[in-house]
C-alpha cells in the first residue's frame, strides 16, 4: 500500500468517528444552522492560592535558584499570565495586582544606576520576595505531607462491631472455715470499740439502808443476820444491806453476836 493509500484510508476512518451524540445517534456533519453564544464556552482553570504560589510555579518550572530570580523574566511571565486571567474574564484577586506591582518595583530598582558604596549599605531588593518566597515554599511542602497522611472516613475506615451479649457466670468464693472465724472475730472486736458504758444513779442507798436496818433493830432483841437480806432486791440488795451493816458496826450503832464457830450471826442495836 502506497503512502497516499495509508494517508486515505486514515481520513476515512477519522470521517467515520462522530463529533457528537445526540439522543443516541451520532453526528458525523456539522448543522448549517448551528449557532455558538461567544459566552457559552466557559474554560475552567486550576487557579493558584495566592501570588506566591504562582511565582514558586515559575521558579520550579524553569528550575531558577530561589536565591538568585531573574526579575525581569519572573515579572514577564508572571504579567502574562494576569492578563491570561483578564482575557478569560476569571475574577482577579487584589493580591495578584499587589504582587504585580512589587515585582515592577522591585525591577525598576534594580534597573537604577546605583554607585557601590549605596550598592554596599542597601540590601538586595530581592530579600524581601525571597525570604516569602522560601516561608512559603516551606508551609507549602508542610501542608503537602500533611495532606498525603490517611485520614479517616476518606482513606481509614474505623471498622464498628456491637460486642455481643455476654453473660457472666458468677463465681462464689471458696472461703475457707478458719477465715470465717478470723473474720468474725474481727468484727467483735470493731464493736468492742464502739460499746459505751453508761453510769446509771443507784436505785438502792446505804445510807436509807442503814436506817431500815436500825428501824428493824428498835426493840432491842437479837434479829437473825441472814433475815436482814431481801432475796428479791438480787446481788445489788444483797451488798447495800451488807455495806450497811458494816457501817452501823464502824459507827457502833449495832452489835454483832455469835455464840460458836460457823454457829448464825444475830444482830442487835447497841444500848445508849
Amino acid at each position: 500500500m502506497s503512502a497516499a493509500e495509508t494517508v486515505d484510508s486514515q481520513a476515512g476512518a477519522q470521517q467515520e468517528l462522530p463529533f457528537a451524540m445526540v439522543y443516541g445517534q451520532a453526528v458525523l456533519e456539522m448543522p448549517l444552522d448551528l449557532y455558538i453564544p461567544p459566552d457559552a464556552l466557559e474554560v475552567f482553570l486550576d487557579a493558584f492560592e495566592g501570588p506566591l504560589d504562582l511565582l514558586l510555579y515559575l521558579i520550579r518550572k524553569q528550575n531558577i535558584n530561589i536565591l538568585d530570580i531573574p526579575v525581569a523574566e519572573i515579572t514577564r511571565q508572571y504579567m502574562g499570565y494576569v492578563e491570561l486571567m483578564q482575557s478569560v474574564r476569571l475574577e482577579l484577586a487584589a493580591e495578584y495586582l499587589v504582587m504585580a506591582a512589587m515585582l515592577a518595583e522591585i525591577k525598576s530598582r534594580m534597573l537604577l544606576p546605583r554607585s557601590a558604596e549605596v550598592e554596599a549599605e542597601e540590601d538586595d531588593p530581592r530579600a524581601e520576595l525571597i525570604r516569602r518566597l522560601q516561608e512559603y515554599e516551606r508551609f507549602k511542602a508542610a501542608a503537602e505531607g500533611i495532606d498525603g497522611l490517611s485520614r479517616v472516613g476518606r482513606d481509614v475506615v474505623v471498622p464498628k462491631l456491637d460486642a455481643p451479649e455476654a453473660r457472666a457466670r458468677k463465681l462464689l468464693p471458696d472461703v475457707s472455715l478458719e477465715e470465717l472465724l478470723m473474720s468474725m472475730a474481727e468484727v467483735l472486736r470493731r464493736g468492742d470499740m464502739f460499746e459505751s458504758h453508761q453510769v446509771s444513779r443507784e436505785a438502792l442507798s446505804t445510807r436509807e439502808r442503814m436506817s431500815d436496818v436500825l428501824e428493824r433493830l428498835k426493840g432491842g432483841g437479837f434479829v437473825p443476820f441472814v433475815e436482814l437480806f431481801t432475796a428479791e432486791e438480787g446481788r445489788l440488795g444483797v451488798v447495800v444491806t451488807f455495806m450497811a451493816v458494816l457501817e452501823l458496826v464502824k459507827e457502833s450503832l449495832v452489835e454483832l453476836v455469835q455464840n460458836d464457830a460457823f454457829a448464825p450471826i444475830h444482830v442487835r442495836a447497841r444500848a445508849e
